[in-house]
């Protein structure tokens, strides 16, 4: 426990490379032993801490009381990603109880290290796949690391070969590989270099894939057979040998077919065997005219859409004498579902067969030979029996199925008697053969099942109707394929339409029916179905409409006709007249106006012409009659507002760009008998009409509903005001109610003398001084001052009670009792004073928009004036 200095050399500071092994000395050190201390060392030096805490050192003896600090390599010091410096505390005690503890500081140094490849390339050695016919590209990246985290170099060994690698480490084919010319593998030596030389290299094996890209051709040299007639069915009659250029060394997996209308003969498609697949009668025509039979034979290297050739075979039947045993029919149709159970009862052969020799010994006949494309799934229970029943199962869907729907299998019919009536062939036994079609009836097993579970279509909302937007797929696993029929059965319609859109339902062509509109709906969704006529399935259609320019500006008013004097000031707003427009898809600011007709000698301009949805009606230019400049006194106006005013002008060539119309009529007035100086004013009548919607069937049935409640509530009160009065008043007659003086309707009308016009005045206008109304002939220009009481004034219930002899200020001194009469009355006078008004000449008119302002000016200033006096009667 007392601590005095025992170790020689401590404390120190050493250093140490890293990855050193194990044993590396790192520092020496020695231990003074006590002179008290007779048997030096008790506690041999040792590290009881260190910091930060590792076990890569530790001590060893040299010897005496020498020692050395070491590294143990457990674990190995990595500059890069361990601590750089460790300081270790060292303990020793003798034998007399004294103890020292010094640190050591070690400082692990940085090495220059190898690179390491990182990913695959570090694990294994890499193989890569490159399909011949590959035009050069990048086939793959190395990825590789140095622990300076220095930049490397990459290099491909043997430079000879067509591969190249680009400082990033990605390794590129330099040329389009040939699988039959070219080496079939490379070896590629990829070297990590980095900025010290140090190196890392691996292996990168490159193997050329073949494809299907050359034409197979024959190998056979013969081309001439000759076979005896009535030769068993399944007879070889040739070896068809072709060979692939593409498989090389290895057998080719080629497929054999006869391409000519061929009945006799079949050849594997897998082999190439030629065989006999159906009776040859060298007796029977057509052979007994032409016993030459010529097969185009036809090889592919795929079963359908292969590289293929074809050779033309001959062959010559020789004839043999022969009666084999007769079957009527000699061909059999018989249908089986799909999966049949084995041992299922098809067709008994016996039935339909029989042997024409009349010797009993000579009539038997056995049935043999089952064969025929797919045979093995088919069995006759005995050759004397000849019943035919299943002996597999037959799943169209089935990978391992060949796919054929129809097998056809021939059954020879053999007679057993010894053919004693031949000498050239005493040993051929007679046959016949019976083909039988077998057809397998497919069972719908399967529901069609769509490419996708939902689709997404894009689709303009200017798109023609008609015009395709898509396409929905669905297949089914069913062999042979079904039918599959599409229709939409959710979705699709809006209130107005109850679908838009239609599919094809053959082809799954999805077609619109109406015009779609992207400012009303953004988006349909429907359902389509997929059926196969027994089972179907949906899926979802969404169909985005885009947004096109293709609302029109729409202006309020779209038509209007006004009078103008002819003296109206340059740059007045005429008659404050004003059009304001809207377009649901354009911004306010995109509007320009522009008078495109009727504008002669440019009198009207808008302003702002562009830039707003309002603009004001400007008087540009003054009106010059006298000079003979201006000849014609009704300007119709025909206003473009287009949607372009922000588009620039290469835009404008590519954007689309709708227009709105505003029709304008305009009659300049001549000069009246004092100038004009102020603009007339007119009131603009807007008409609202309320369009009455499907969706809102409520509306009428409660209106309906509370008419009815009104009218009973109406009803009631009639009811108690009749019996009121019946109480209050029992002696009042109706005489008294005759004679009252609140009953006005009843009086006697005055007769109304009415002025005949000799001169028609169409027109009219205030003079902006005395501010009275004139009237003028819009034909000759001739005026006069309107007489303000001419009007007939129409009394109560129709009658009239204005006299001629009455003068302007009997009008004037009018009790005011008569000014408040009811509404119904003005109407009624205003009604007169219409047709009190002259018509036009022939050939003359108005617009409906010239009669509404004077129906409206007249109606303004009769109720300014709060009734209509009769005018004074004068000359015309």
């Amino acid at each position: 426990g007392r601590r005095i200095q025992l170790l020689k050399g401590l404390p120190a500071t050493s250093t140490v490379e890293e990855n050193a092994a194990a044993g590396v000395s790192v520092y020496n050190f020695n231990v003074t032993a006590s002179p008290l201390s007779s048997q030096g060392v008790a506690i041999l030096p040792t590290i009881v801490n260190s910091n930060p805490l590792t076990e890569a050192f530790g001590i060893e003896s040299k010897g005496g009381l020498e020692y050395r600090v070491v590294t143990t390599g457990n674990p190995v010091l990595d500059y890069e990603t361990m601590p750089k410096s460790f300081d270790l505390q060292i303990f020793v005690e003798d034998t007399t109880g004294r103890t020292d503890l010094d640190i050591l500081t070690i400082r692990v140094t940085d090495k220059n290290e190898h690179p390491v490849f990182r990913g695959n390339m570090a694990i294994q050695t890499l193989t890569i796949y490159v399909l011949e016919g590959t035009p050069p590209e990048r086939i793959y990246q190395v990825d590789a690391a140095d622990p300076e985290n220095a930049k490397l170099k990459y290099s491909l060994t043997p430079a000879t070969l067509p591969f190249l690698i680009t400082e990033s480490g990605a390794i590129f084919s330099t040329k389009e590989f040939d699988y039959e010319k070219d080496p079939h593998c490379y070896f590629l030596n990829v070297t990590v270099t980095d900025p010290a030389g140090l190196n890392s290299t691996k292996t990168v094996n490159i193997n050329i894939i073949n494809i299907n890209d050359e034409r197979p051709y024959f190998t056979i040299k013969q081309r001439i057979y000759r076979i005896p007639e009535e030769q068993r069915l399944g007879t070889i009659v040739a070896n068809i040998t072709a060979k692939d250029p593409d498989d090389e060394d290895s057998p080719s997996r080629l497929f054999y077919s006869i391409q000519s209308s061929d009945r006799y003969f079949s050849i594997n498609p897998s082999t190439g065997v030629l065989q006999v697949t159906r009776r040859i009668n060298r007796d029977a025509l057509p052979l007994r005219l032409h016993p030459n039979i010529s097969l185009i034979v036809r090889v592919e290297d795929r079963p359908s859409n292969g590289h293929a050739s074809e050779i033309e075979l001959t062959i010559i039947i020789d004839d043999i004498n022969d009666n084999p045993p007769e079957c009527n029919p000699s061909a059999f149709r018989k249908e089986a579902n799909e999966n049949t159970t084995p041992g299922t009862f098809l067709v008994d052969l016996r039935n339909y067969c029989r042997d024409i020799d009349i010797d009993p010994s000579n009539n038997q006949f056995i049935f043999t030979g089952l064969s025929g494309f797919g045979s093995n799934n088919f069995a006759l229970e005995s050759t004397v029996s000849g019943r035919l029943v299943m002996s597999g199962t037959i799943d169209l869907e089935n990978a391992t199925n060949p796919g054929t729907e129809v097998y056809t299998l021939t059954v020879r019919v053999q007679d057993t008697a010894y053919p004693n009536y031949s000498s050239k062939y005493p040993f051929y036994i007679l046959l016949y053969i019976i083909y039988i079609y077998i057809r397998i009836k497919a069972v719908n097993e399967f529901f069609p099942v769509f490419s996708n579970s939902s689709y997404v279509f894009n689709v303009s909302e200017i798109a023609k109707v008609g015009s395709s937007i898509g396409r929905v797929h669905a297949t089914d696993k069913d062999w042979p394929p079904t039918v599959i029929t599409y229709s939409i059965v959710a979705g699709g319609g809006t209130k107005d339409y109850t679908n838009i859109f239609w599919i094809s339902p053959t082809k799954g062509d999805v077609r619109i029916l109406a015009r779609l509109d992207y400012e009303t709906t953004q988006k349909h969704i429907f359902t389509v179905q997929a059926s196969d006529q027994e089972k179907s399935t949906t899926a979802s259609v969404t169909v985005n409409v885009l947004e096109v320019n293709d609302e029109e500006p729409v202006c309020l008013p779209n038509f209007y006709s006004f009078q103008v004097p002819i003296s109206l000031a340059v740059g007045t707003n005429i008659n404050g007249f004003r059009i304001e427009c809207q377009d649901r898809d354009s911004d306010p600011r995109s509007f320009r106006y522009f008078i495109n007709e009727g504008n002669e000698n440019h009198h009207f301009t808008f302003s702002p012409s562009a830039g707003s949805n309002t603009s004001r009606l400007i008087l540009a230019l003054p009106f010059d009659y006298d000079s003979g400049l201006d000849t014609n006194w009704i300007y119709n106006l025909r206003v473009y507002i287009t949607d372009d005013n922000l588009l620039s002008a290469r835009d404008k060539t590519t954007h689309l760009i709708k227009t709105g119309t505003v029709t304008l009529r305009i009659r300049v007035i001549p000069n009246p008998t004092t100038a004009i100086t102020t603009t007339p004013g007119f009131t603009v009548v807007t008409r609202r009409e309320n369009l009455y919607s499907g969706s809102a069937w409520y509306v009428p049935f409660v209106i309906t509903l509370g008419s009815l409640l009104l009218l009973g509530v109406l009803g009631y009160l009639g009811f108690l005001l009749v019996m009121w009065v019946r109480s209050y008043c029992p002696q009042a007659g109706m005489s008294d109610l005759i004679n009252s003086p609140l009953n006005i309707s009843w009086r006697k009308p005055t007769p109304q003398t009415m002025t005949k016009l000799n001169t028609i005045f169409d027109g009219e206008a205030r003079d902006p001084v005395t501010g009275r109304m004139y009237e003028f002939n819009t034909r000759s220009g001739a005026r006069r001052w309107k007489k303000s009481k001419e009007p007939l004034q129409l009394m109560l219930a129709g009658q009239v009670t204005s006299s001629a002899t009455d003068s302007s200020s009997q009008g004037r001194d009018r009790p005011e009792v008569a000014s408040k009469k009811e509404p119904s009355e003005k109407r009624k006078e205003l009604t007169a004073t219409i047709k009190s008004a002259a018509k036009p000449s022939t050939g003359q008119s108005e617009t409906p928009g010239q009669d509404g302002l004077r129906l409206q000016k007249q109606k303004e200033e009769s109720e300014g004036r709060g009734l209509y006096s009769p005018a004074p009667q004068g000359r015309n």
